[in-house]
């Protein structure tokens, strides 16, 4: 791999408007591959993000005509070793795993071709709007490379035959497949992509953010709970959230029949 240039713009830019963080992954013309400079900046913005009240909800887009043709395989076959791929790997899930603890949302703004840890990506955001034109494939198989990571993820939100079919093919589907599989949340116009996904952003935003931090922390961990175990989370979530100045502050509101202030 060739060294990055000093003049070369940043790999990820970040944009704060109105409580809304948009990162925009900016390597165009490598499809924004999830280099280890890519990582290292993603897991730097998650981090500094996760602390920052003042952020509400995270966009996650990227520049160009592809969203996310995964990782950089000249990068890989450079690595050569098994413990040095592997130390790849576990930047990248940490990337991941970062998403779900984060306590703002993650929406994924897909306008393109999303292949590999790119579609990992869209899978591990807790939401992800698509323009029609999207496709998403998971096609290390054809190559000799089974999907495995990318698999976590959309394992996690497919149907197990739909993600298998994925996985086991290596074919592309549409983005209309995605949002019937469940891969996405919504599919519209090239041309309406940003306004539907800042839409979408702008109401989040408008939620109690200690409810929704809660509620999101506790949603990922009753997943990989038995029924009775998560009920038991759920159950104390919830008394906490009524007895939290928000859940007070949202009681009042309703029985007084007016909007909440979230102070």
């Amino acid at each position: 791999m060739s060294a990055v240039p000093k003049n070369a713009p940043p790999v990820l830019l970040r944009e704060d408007r109105e409580g809304i963080a948009t990162l925009t992954m900016n390597r165009p013309q490598q499809m924004n591959l999830l280099t280890r400079d890519m990582l290292t900046a993603l897991q730097d913005s998650f981090d500094e993000i996760a602390g920052n009240k003042g952020i509400r909800v995270v966009i996650l887009a990227a520049a160009g005509n592809g969203y996310c043709a995964g990782h950089d395989l000249k990068e890989i076959r450079a690595l050569e070793e098994q413990p040095k791929i592997a130390a790849l790997f576990t930047q990248c899930n940490a990337v991941m795993t970062s998403i779900p603890k984060l306590p703002q949302p993650v929406i994924a703004r897909v306008q393109g071709a999303a292949a590999a840890a790119g579609c990992q990506l869209v899978a591990q955001c807790d939401l992800a709007v698509a323009a029609e034109s999207a496709k998403f494939v998971t096609s290390g198989v054809t190559w000799g490379f089974f999907c495995s990571t990318p698999g976590v993820a959309i394992g996690r939100n497919l149907q197990r035959k739909h993600a298998m079919e994925m996985l086991l093919t290596g074919e592309p589907i549409s983005a209309q497949r995605a949002l019937e599989w469940g891969l996405v949340n919504r599919v519209v116009p090239a041309d309406q992509l940003e306004s539907e996904t800042g839409r979408l952003a702008k109401l989040l935003a408008s939620k109690p953010p200690s409810t929704v931090a809660a509620g999101k922390r506790a949603f990922y961990q009753q997943m990989d709970m038995n029924l009775a175990q998560a009920y038991a989370l759920a159950g104390q979530v919830i008394a906490s959230d009524f007895a939290h100045p928000e859940g007070k502050e949202g009681m009042s509101a309703f029985i007084e029949k007016r909007p909440p202030d979230w102070k």
